[in-house]
């Protein structure tokens, strides 16, 4: 069994393929950690020390006995109010305006089978591939109750942590804050792997020795955002991407978050993932329950890269769902970048016409074809297809292009309403505003308070009457601004934040049992909302909203560190490019847009005859390789903040065939040889390059590695294409 339970010592066990996780229920109950990290067999207590640690206080029940104290012990789930002054999981406020939880083990219970989470997005297993874990704590002066679950995928390598609170007292509590997962050590020396941005750039990898203090990064944006991602590592200071040992937490969850990395006093480390405090008030009368979204972690002892594939098969195969899961993405051409506000059907069938001769799957119609929808400053909310702009029905428009051998997809963004919109003269309380105070306006729009049924309610049934009207096979997601204003009509505050998210993740999952066969792309400006939770709902997100080359070259490497490429939409754009003015070649912007779902964004009338050709064969290329990108094993080989050369490669699970991709950064004169060495092949096997025909053994591609080609021109790109013999 992957979980088990010592008696004697009350010591809980949780093992995967190649970890261990110990924790144990100490003499006055309190739940203490004690050791995760590689495969062991010991109970590992004996990690457990105490001494007199001077103004760490000790608990009533261990009498005259100064050297028991919480403010340095390894805990399972620290609270406030203990006599720990360490970053707490959670805080907890009482109906006499005091701060403590004293929280005590009560009981546990070991199931088959991965737990689930009402109304929030979780990890999933079949019964025969995972167990379940909950332990129950309570503190006797509250009543108050706290679950803790864990979920273990053995062979996957994975354990999940999530947290049921619970109100069974007499009183009314507030939650001020609450994580779902907390990992103490009592020994190493750490470095911090985290990853900013900004809208058109996000996921930035930063690595920065974690020092004595508090790290910490979150959101208070309403969204995961585009400034931090939710998913961190902890890695020793000597690992790499081949060796070395590292730690990372996914938070599965759309909204505000919180991540905090402590080195305390006695150089022990902490660390915690969960919800932001800050926005966040959430009371709990009696009987009330609040769930605290699921954090996945993962350890490699075997550096980044293997950290980084166990996160992409347990989202990809234990988090994405539906059809498009396991199905080749159709290669769509987004209509935003082609034509933005300035089409009418028949500029749209124009480009199905255009699209159809390249071989494009669909053609999406973005932003645009709705109310009174001209730019970005108005007809946000009124959901009904504007004919007159069309100049026709919806459904003959989707028949017309259909008729072309193009399927038809559709933008919408349903989370939003223009001040400048029917939607927003009848119902302005439909809006999140703060009664008195003026709205804080982003992109000229405001935002729904999606945490009200009414109004999910009415936008579901808007967006499912323009569904119904033909042959709609994609959405686009998108939601483009942050929440300022957070206050609601109707749901209590403090728990508007997080009310709002699970209205989200409600419409999503209506949406699906609806439509199954609709692939689902989210967007939120692009990467303001790539996060597991949305994975759950969307099985791709459109990556960043910029599409020049080199960007995408360190955004889409950032984001390669916990998510999959099949998760991640890239596509081919128009040049100069739109966000940065620079001009790479289409050979180049194709072997970017090959490390995830593939597609464009331009015209194609003014493509020339030669990039037209060089279209279709980028294509055709595409198709044969599809499914090695979205299934292969995916291997960083090049760092593109300080190589000169950013180097990516996928091999198949049984490592029969690989798809080596490399571009070129920087251009010197007499410039030196770049060699770049392979990954993931059977080092005793022969592998042909299919263009050239020349064999390589495996062991001296990745050993000595490939010699790229010396070109002058500007940011030159190669993809080859490796079969073993």
């Amino acid at each position: 069994m992957a979980i088990g339970f010592r008696q004697e010592g009350r010591i809980f066990t949780l093992d995967t393929k190649h970890t261990s996780y110990r924790m144990k229920v100490d003499e006055y109950g309190f739940l203490l950690h004690l050791y995760y990290g590689g495969r062991v067999y010991g109970n590992m207590d004996y990690l457990l020390t105490c001494y007199d640690r001077g103004f760490s206080g000790n608990p009533w029940d261990v009498g005259n006995d100064r050297t028991y104290s919480l403010d340095v012990l390894p805990q399972e789930y620290p609270v406030m109010g203990v006599g720990d002054f360490r970053n707490s999981a959670l805080i907890v406020r009482n109906a006499d305006g005091s701060d403590c939880c004293d929280l005590r083990y009560i009981g546990h219970e070991i199931k088959q089978g991965k737990y689930g989470l009402p109304g929030l997005p979780a990890v999933y297993a079949d019964a025969g591939e995972a167990e379940t874990l909950e332990i129950t704590l309570g503190d006797k002066v509250s009543g108050m109750c706290v679950t803790l679950l864990y979920g273990v995928l053995e062979e996957a390598d994975i354990i999940t942590r999530s947290v049921v609170l619970e109100n069974r007292g007499v009183n009314n509590v507030t939650v001020e804050k609450a994580a779902s997962a907390c990992l103490d050590f009592v020994t190493g020396s750490f470095d911090m792997l985290s990853f900013y941005g900004r809208h058109t750039m996000e996921r930035n990898l930063q690595r920065e020795e974690l020092r004595h203090g508090t790290y910490a990064i979150g959101s208070r944006r309403g969204t995961s955002s585009h400034q931090y991602n939710p998913a961190v590592i902890l890695a020793d200071r000597n690992t790499t991407e081949d060796a070395g040992g590292c730690y990372g937490m996914v938070f599965v969850y759309s909204g505000n978050f919180l991540f905090e990395a402590e080195r305390d006093q006695y150089d022990q480390t902490r660390l915690l993932m969960g919800m932001q405090s800050d926005l966040f008030h959430y009371p709990l009368e009696q009987g009330e329950k609040l769930v605290v979204p699921e954090t996945i972690l993962c350890y490699s002892d075997q550096g980044l890269g293997a950290l980084s594939a166990r996160f992409h098969d347990c989202i990809r195969e234990h988090l994405c769902r539906g059809k498009f899961r396991d199905a080749p993405r159709p290669v769509l051409l987004n209509s935003w970048e082609a034509a933005y506000f300035t089409f009418d059907g028949q500029t749209l069938l124009k480009l199905a016409k255009s699209t159809a001769a390249l071989g494009i799957d669909m053609i999406v119609m973005d932003d645009g074809w709705f109310g009174k929808r001209e730019d970005d400053n108005s007809g946000l909310g009124d959901w009904q297809v504007n004919e007159k702009k069309l100049g026709c029905t919806l459904r003959e428009l989707i028949e017309q292009i259909n008729g072309e051998g193009v399927k038809f997809g559709i933008w919408i963004e349903p989370e939003m309403v223009s001040e400048d919109s029917e939607l927003y003269r009848q119902h302005p309380d439909w809006a999140l505003r703060i009664p008195g105070r003026e709205p804080v306006r982003g992109r000229n729009q405001l935002v729904l308070d999606f945490s009200r049924a009414d109004v999910r309610d009415y936008i579901f049934e808007q967006i499912c009457s323009i569904l119904d009207q033909g042959k709609i096979e994609y959405v686009k997601w998108d939601m483009n601004r942050s929440i300022a204003d957070v206050f609601s009509g109707e749901t209590e505050q403090g728990k508007v934040t997080y009310q709002y998210v699970l209205g989200v993740y409600d419409f999503l999952e209506r949406l699906l049992q609806k439509y199954p066969d609709i692939l689902l792309e989210g967007c939120s400006g692009g990467g303001g909302r790539f996060d597991a939770g949305m994975l759950y709902y969307t099985p791709q997100i459109w990556c960043s909203d910029n599409t020049d080359a080199l960007d995408r070259l360190r955004i889409q490497y950032g984001t390669s560190f916990f998510y999959p490429a099949s998760a991640v939409g890239s596509h081919v754009s128009a040049v100069p490019n739109h966000q940065t003015g620079r001009s790479v070649s289409l050979h180049t912007r194709g072997v970017v847009a090959m490390a995830g779902a593939f597609g464009y964004e331009l015209d194609p009338e003014k493509l020339t005859a030669e990039e037209r050709e060089a279209v279709r064969e980028q294509i055709r290329q595409y198709r044969s390789r599809e499914e090695l990108i979205r299934r292969g094993r995916y291997y960083r080989l090049s760092d593109p903040f300080t190589a000169a050369y950013t180097a990516w490669m996928f091999v198949s699970k049984d490592g029969s065939r690989a798809l080596l991709s490399v571009v070129m950064l920087e251009m010197h004169g007499n410039m030196t040889v770049s060699y770049v060495k392979l990954k993931g092949l059977d080092a005793a096997s022969v592998y042909r390059d299919t263009e050239s025909g020349r064999r390589y053994y495996g062991a001296d591609l990745m050993e000595a590695g490939l010699p790229m080609p010396v070109e002058l021109k500007a940011y030159p790109a190669y993809q080859i294409e490796l079969i073993r013999e």
